[in-house]
């Protein structure tokens, strides 16, 4: 588009002098009609109860902190405790638990705040409730060699613990030296004893029993140890909720939403339903191909039935565990949160069968924001991955679901050395993924009387008030809160749907298991490899916004006036795109055409290859075949290929976007700035939530997608709006976006001008930068384990520098004083510019508090708090944990004694900080104060 090219203008942003400058400002702060805070807008943070050893006065005291650090919710996870505490621990689900749980929401309430709590100690699911019969199963296999004429063996299984568990035969098969199969179901007494005896030749007896992983609830709380819950079983879902029924009586707590960990059950592959469910869904017994399940040997036959198997899985954690304890949930009248990831199923189908699907974030992502540190050096996690979230998120906005929520910042890094500022460009790739709940990872329950540093729980960022940066936690909560107030408000806005050939998935597993858990430490393996992974990053960078459908969620589609949607509350997707998929159920293709006969555009990257299965399959085959010819194409040219299609149309070409730019789907072309987006609809128009993760500032000219006569600018670090230079041209809008590395803003577009509103002032530098160069009064002034002495600064450095040796094992906050004369007041506002600030500050200016700097850049604006003449200059800064249990562990103080894990670092090895390096604390400047000019 030259004319659009020709229509934006660059301005400067930087001068040579100061190189993170942002051009926003708060200079004229507007009383906002930002959506309404809630609880659901604030962040929540789970909450460890260690051993349960819980009391009044501390959950009182706990919550009334975290409500004044603006948190809006707690989810109680129960988990193993600390040690010399276990006279104080409470039996999970007991009465006396109960009051304490009873307590906490009635507090909570009158804090406005509400209370989730996990539907389990640690996790998965388990307890003393689940007996055997309901535990974890796995298939557990023995093989005999047998010949004609020879006594037959007793089949039972050989290992005694099984046998005491309850372990049962399931089927035999026996092979002869052809192959052929021959399946016993009568003729296994009770003994064991095989009435049958092969009349000649060699056989291969294959003996299937129904046995158990054994494997215990992980990090239990006291009530809460015992076996891992069957979650495949239909049987053992209503065993394991009775004892919640019990505990609550017939006046439940109002928690508002039960909650269930990521899948973590290792190695269940049956349960003793499998067999009769495999049947039912495949349509063929499987134990007629017992060799072809278990072999390792890669073969067509092979796969198909192992997929079908994984399918099977899929298809009872469904049916048999989520929808169901989902259902219960509704009867206590909550709502269900839930992490499907991990699970050995269709992720999007398990995602969409609870009220708040939730994903999780484990991990840190490298990002080239200028200047944003960070103090890990991790090799073990996999990156953050956003199309991995979407996962969560597509079953939100395909279905309309208000939330999706997020178990965010789980080891985000090494214990006490991950900073506020780093967690911001975290969340906000989080909340550009389409997560609009955030749950911190996490807050421990920690008594008083237990000191500093409290109790901590291992694989956690602490989020408590024993943390040295707590005081400057609000910074980061209240801009959580105004991004969530704007990301619930409305509805999803979406440009097309992706289909997960999760068949493939199934197909190409690895061979030596039954169970393919699709974790988010195995993307690598069963996500970014496929074609449908490329093909979403692909889309998503060029700008289009898009979600994720299964072959379930396909049904729930209807397309209307061209569009599809599923109901009024979910996003109208222009398209369907189908990456390549080697597999796809013939049902599936018919839905997927059906969507194009009513008027729907579907673009194939490639048509299907085959049927996933082994049931019926040169029937379906041909079906498929039929379906795939009855497709008249015209050659397009440029790689493009179309046909008219009932109402609709469908396209193949390997490059989707040229087929969407056909389609007149149209993409954000904003991206190409470096600006990463998310979209929403409200009643006023389109809302925008843009991020600079780039290394550069960006202040131009950008095109949204949509026409508006008026932009409004929310600026959620400080709440600050404006209403934005912006004009209309060729039916898209052109505003000046001004954002330094690492800022965000939020744009509304609206029909009619707001009279609220002032102009968005923006701001450039008019001279060059005031350097404060006097003394600095450094107070040490909240923190330990001891208050250095108070110093006098004629240079600004790092406080372990200075003499005072209680200085560099001290975290906590201290703060710099100075004065500076201003001759006269000229410029339109003033930036103060702290320079290095190791790791957060807060701000005043002649003894009036003007922000909480708690990311990069670490600006903010005061024109408006300067007078001509002398001004004082006042910055509270904390530093990190890290120096401070640094010295405990390098004097043998003993702060790590719990039960179970106790406490371990980023590689899972005991922890120990006696050898870290003095981590540099407090102000270390330069701090410049800058003269701006309005460049609107």
């Amino acid at each position: 588009m030259p004319s659009l090219r020709q229509s934006i203008g660059l301005f400067c942003l930087f001068l040579c002098f100061t190189p993170f400058f942002s051009p926003v400002t708060a200079q004229t702060p507007a009383e906002a009609e930002w959506p309404a805070m809630t609880s659901t807008t604030r962040p929540w943070t789970r909450w460890w109860w260690m051993g349960n050893a819980v009391d009044q006065q501390n959950i009182r005291l706990q919550l009334e902190q975290f409500a004044q650090a603006g948190m809006g919710g707690v989810e109680i996870t129960p988990i193993y405790g600390a040690k010399g505490y276990e006279d104080q621990y409470l039996e999970y689900l007991s009465p006396e638990w109960m009051e304490a749980l009873r307590y906490t929401i009635q507090i909570a309430d009158s804090l406005g705040m509400a209370v989730d709590m996990s539907l389990g100690t640690g996790w998965p699911f388990g307890g003393p409730q689940v007996t055997p019969e309901y535990a974890a199963s796995k298939l557990i296999v023995q093989t005999y060699d047998i010949s004609s004429g020879e006594a037959m063996p007793t089949i039972a299984v050989e290992d005694s613990l099984q046998r005491s568990l309850g372990a049962s035969l399931v089927g035999i098969t026996a092979y002869d030296e052809q192959g052929n199969a021959h399946v016993f179901t009568e003729e296994v007494a009770e003994d064991g004893s095989l009435d049958w005896s092969p009349e000649s030749g060699q056989w291969k007896l294959y003996a299937i029993f129904s046995g158990k992983t054994r494997q215990q609830v992980k990090r239990a709380a006291p009530g809460g140890a015992g076996y891992t819950l069957d979650h495949l079983s239909k049987e053992a879902l209503p065993v394991y909720l009775e004892r919640f029924d019990h505990a609550f009586g017939e006046n439940p707590p109002k928690i508002r939403s039960f909650f269930n960990d990521s899948y973590e059950v290792y190695n269940a592959d049956f349960s003793p339903q499998l067999l009769e469910v495999f049947e039912k869904q495949q349509g063929y017994d499987v134990r007629r191909y017992l060799r072809e399940l278990l072999t390792e040997e890669d073969s067509d036959t092979a796969r198909r039935v192992k997929a079908d198997y994984h399918e099977t899985l899929g298809y009872m954690l469904l049916h048999h565990f989520t929808e169901p304890w989902s259902e219960w949930i509704h009867q206590h009248e909550a709502v269900s949160r839930n992490q499907a990831h991990g699970s050995p199923g269709n992720l999007i189908d398990l995602y969409a069968a609870v009220d708040i699907p939730e994903c999780e974030t484990f991990g840190s992502t490298r990002f080239p924001i200028p200047n944003l540190p960070n103090y890990t050096h991790d090799t073990r996690n996999v990156e953050p991955d956003p199309v991995m979230m979407k996962f969560a998120t597509s079953a939100t906005h395909v279905l309309g679901k208000p939330l999706t929520s997020s178990e965010t910042f789980t080891w985000l890094g090494e214990h006490f050395k991950v900073l506020l500022a780093q967690t911001k460009p975290e969340v906000e790739q989080v909340f550009l993924a389409g997560v609009n709940h955030v749950f911190f990872h996490g807050s421990t329950y920690s008594p008083q009387k237990a000191g500093w540093p409290g109790w901590l729980f291992y694989a956690s960022v602490n989020f408590a008030p024993s943390n040295s940066w707590w005081p400057h936690i609000q910074g980061l909560n209240e801009y959580i809160a105004r991004c969530q107030s704007v990301l619930q408000a409305g509805k999803a806005d979406g440009d097309a749907l992706i289909y997960w050939p999760v068949q493939d998935v199934w197909y190409d597993a690895p061979l030596d298991k039954l169970d393919r858990q699709l974790t988010i430490h195995g993307i690598e393996e069963w996500l970014h490899p496929t074609p449908f992974y490329r093909l979403t990053e692909t889309l998503m960078d060029r700008g289009y916004q898009v979600d994720f459908v299964s072959d379930q969620l396909l049904d729930s589609l209807a397309a209307q006036n061209g569009s599809l949607q599923t109901s009024g509350s979910a996003p109208t997707y222009k398209a369907l795109i189908i990456p390549p998929a080697e597999m796809m159920p013939v049902n599936t293709l018919e839905r997927i055409l059906a969507l194009a006969d009513l008027g729907s555009t579907v673009i194939f990257q490639e048509l299907p290859k085959d049927v996933p299965g082994l049931y019926q399959l040169s029937e379906r085959r041909q079906q498929l075949e039929e379906l795939k010819t009855s497709l008249a194409w015209e050659d397009q040219g440029d790689g493009l290929q179309r046909t008219a299609y009932g109402q609709g149309e469908v396209w193949l070409t390997q490059d989707v976007e040229k087929a969407l730019v056909k389609a007149r789907v149209e993409r954000e072309t904003l991206v190409d700035s470096g600006l990463k987006f998310i979209r929403r609809q409200t009643d006023k128009g389109a809302s925008y939530y843009l991020v600079n993760h780039t290394a550069n500032p960006i202040d131009t000219l950008i095109p949204l997608a949509t026409e508006a006569a008026f932009v409004e600018v929310w600026d959620p670090q400080n709440g600050q709006q404006g209403l934005a230079t912006s004009s209309v041209q060729d039916g898209n809008t052109l505003v000046r976006m001004a954002l330094a590395p690492g800022e965000a803003w939020i744009l509304q577009t609206t029909q009619e001008k707001p009279t609220d509103l002032p102009d968005w002032p923006y701001l450039n530098p008019a001279q060059s930068p005031i350097t404060l160069t006097n003394e600095w009064q450094l107070t040490f002034a909240q923190g330990g384990p001891e208050l250095p002495k108070n110093q006098t600064l004629t240079q600004l450095t790092s406080w372990t520098a200075l003499p005072d040796t209680n200085a560099a094992r001290f975290s906590g906050t201290a703060e710099y004083q100075t004065t500076f004369t201003l001759p006269e007041k000229t410029a339109d506002d003033y930036l103060l510019q702290l320079g290095a600030v190791r790791e957060s500050a807060r701000v005043w200016v002649n003894n009036q508090e003007v922000d909480i700097l708690w990311s990069v850049p670490y600006q903010t604006y005061i024109g408006k708090y300067l007078n001509a003449g002398e001004n004082t200059v006042r910055i509270e800064v904390a530093n990190l944990m890290a120096n401070r249990i640094r010295d405990l562990d390098r004097r043998g103080v003993t702060w790590r004694n719990y039960h179970e894990i106790n406490f371990v670092n980023l590689e899972y090895q005991p922890f120990d900080a006696s050898d870290w390096e003095l981590q540099p604390s407090g102000l270390l400047g330069p701090v410049q104060i800058i003269p701006l000019r309005k460049t609107r």
